[in-house]
């Protein structure tokens, strides 16, 4: 039985394609269109999971949305009215999408399903899509169950359990009261888009102090033991304006929002650490509430806030489960794939069996490319590139490469699926490097230099050099860990009199290229089964360094998604400072190309609106 799930129309669509409980395949929109967060129906999406199922959209036996458009809509009037005549500039912008498209979503499947499809449309709840991505692949026979988001049709946080074949959500918080729109609103009023830099706003809280988390608890929200909250609505007029925040909002911190295009004060960076306690504070208070009444020992997390990696780390070290399972692709296009599994378990009451490990297949469920198919296209481009027969001589030489401090893309395999890259669609490079991360950030990514890098780690090494259990597993980059004393330097005591963008100076530890202000790493542990060709070349670079870490940043430049096929591949590097690149097989060298004009790298950077 084959089942597809869809998300769209708000932020990341995506489509997911199950059969018979298996995910088969799963990608975002944006990958195949090239427009970051792309939020239109995800044609291309679909077409690849039917594709790489091997079936035509006549041979789907389910369509399944992961909201029902109605109820939400519902909510949206409502908001409307009771704001009147405030919400007016709103109405008018937000009804002609829905009254084009929202509204007519079985018109709009039919059309990207080429009007083959012959089966009824099914509408799953939005926190019912989020919590059945966050159960269902997870590798627990029974588990709590916590979702924190923006907001779906009203509920914008639910829990409940999940058992074998089953979920059941008992409780929920209502719009406008919600943790997501909270932090989005600080993400606004620091001077970073909403639903693409709260990840931003997460790397910058280590720079400032929380000395203003007191005042946001006292004036902002009410926050109860059991993790609800209630906002002071007077600050936030999203729900009737085109802005997350207004006056009274920006008098209470002491003068206006950040520009994007100004540079950021002590003041953002201090708002940022107190945002995120924060947030912290709250899914500490839900998640004992939650262990509470539910008994549970382990819990799984969906919704876009267990996207906060660093509110995860300390909910594991600090929290009262045992274990804690967090979908990859936390956010709405996760839910696709929630939405579709729910169908198959819930709905038509299919067995689940686990084994310990979860079936979210590493989250490689997007596109492969062939060598052969790799070859053609690098022909096309006129590139030059040497061709490996011998696996163990190409993970020697790329290795070796690393250790001598270059900068590689490596492409491999299947595409990730969620907004993490994990060792296949990559930027990688040596952890040991103390000049990596200012390279990387704008050289190669075009981006703010207080953004941090992420680590991969062979699992087998993890607790050796970060504070976690003996082969602890974190194959999803959604778990924040301090790096261990031992691995800290001297260097590193001289921060306490620094403040800001100045700890940047500071050798922090043996890895500095990964290791941020506050000493923590947003670890990836790769083991064998999982990532067996990064594996490879992760154990042939520890052999050389007595290393068994590096650095892994997504392959694209801020900006632009990531990249999903060869020829995405081999233009970002062209117009990077990348010295080599790894397309299966064949490797590239930057030297050896014929080199871009200016113009085409000036084209291509203002494809994603960088200067």
């Amino acid at each position: 039985m084959n089942i597809l799930g869809i998300s769209a129309f708000y932020h990341d669509s995506a489509a997911a394609l199950v059969r018979d409980g298996d995910i088969v395949a799963a990608a975002q929109e944006e990958r195949f269109t090239r427009k970051k967060h792309d939020q239109d129906f995800p044609i291309h999406a679909v077409n690849y999971c039917l594709a790489e199922a091997g079936i035509t959209a006549g041979e789907l036996d389910h369509v399944v949305f992961y909201e029902k458009p109605l109820t939400k809509f519902e909510r949206l009037l409502e908001t409307y009215v009771a704001y009147a005549p405030r919400g007016f500039q709103q109405f008018l912008m937000g009804m002609p999408l829905w009254l084009r498209k929202k509204l007519h979503l079985p018109r709009e499947m039919d059309k990207a399903m080429g009007k083959q499809f012959r089966g009824r449309y099914i509408f799953c709840e939005h926190h019912e899509s989020h919590a059945g991505s966050a159960f269902f692949p997870s590798p627990f026979e029974e588990a709590a169950i916590l979702t924190f988001d923006g907001v779906g049709e009203w509920a914008t946080a639910s829990y409940g359990t999940g058992r074998g074949n089953r979920i059941e959500l008992t409780h929920e918080m209502h719009f406008p009261h919600s943790l997501g729109l909270l932090y989005s609103a600080f993400t606004y009023f620091t001077g970073f888009k909403v639903n693409s830099g709260e990840y931003k706003l997460m790397g910058l809280a280590p720079y400032g102090e929380p000395r203003y988390y007191n005042l946001i608890m006292e004036k902002l929200i009410d926050v109860k033991a059991d993790g609800s909250l209630h906002m002071d609505m007077s600050y936030f007029p999203y729900c009737h304006g085109t802005v997350m925040t207004g006056r009274k909002f920006a008098d209470l911190f002491g003068g206006p929002r950040r520009r994007p295009e100004e540079a950021i004060g002590q003041r953002e960076m201090d708002i940022a650490a107190s945002i995120q306690k924060v947030t912290e504070e709250v899914v500490l208070r839900a998640a004992r509430h939650v262990h509470e009444q539910t008994g549970m020992k382990r819990l799984v997390l969906g919704g876009g806030v267990a996207l906060n990696c660093v509110g995860n780390g300390r909910l594991l070290r600090e929290g009262p489960f045992e274990d804690i399972w967090i979908q990859p692709a936390a956010g709405d296009a996760g839910a696709a794939l929630g939405a579709a599994l729910f169908v198959w378990y819930q709905l038509l009451g299919n067995p689940r069996t686990c084994d310990g490990t979860d079936s979210q297949k590493a989250s490689l469920l997007g596109p492969a490319f062939s060598d052969g198919e790799i070859r053609a296209i690098l022909d096309s481009a006129g590139a030059s590139y040497d061709v490996y027969e011998d696996w163990d001589k190409l993970v020697d030489d790329v290795a070796e490469l690393i250790s001598n401090e270059k900068v590689i893309g490596w492409f491999e395999g299947r595409m990730e699926f969620g907004p993490r890259a994990l060792g296949n669609r990559s930027i990688i490079g040596d952890a040991r490097s103390e000049k990596m991360q200012s390279v990387m950030n704008l050289k190669i990514k075009f981006r703010e230099s207080f953004r941090p890098f992420a680590p991969c780690v062979l699992r087998e090494d993890v607790d050796a050099y970060f504070e976690m259990r003996p082969n602890e597993d974190s194959p999803y980059m959604l778990l924040v860990a301090p790096v261990r004393r031992d691995k800290r330097v001297a260097d590193g005591e001289q921060m306490a009199s620094l403040r800001g963008l100045e700890k940047l100076k500071c050798k922090r530890s043996v890895i500095p290229a990964i290791t941020h202000v506050d000493y923590s790493a947003r670890v990836q542990t790769v083991d064998r089964k999982r990532n067996p060709r990064l594996h490879d070349l992760m154990s042939r670079f520890k052999a050389k360094t007595d290393c068994p870490v590096i650095i892994n940043t997504s392959f694209n430049i801020r900006g632009e998604p990531i990249v999903c096929s060869p020829e995405h591949a081999y233009r970002c590097f062209m117009a990077t400072n990348m010295d080599v690149l790894v397309l299966g097989n064949q490797v590239l060298h930057k030297e050896r190309q014929p080199q871009a004009e200016q113009r085409e790298i000036a084209a291509y950077k203002a494809q994603f609106e960088l200067d």
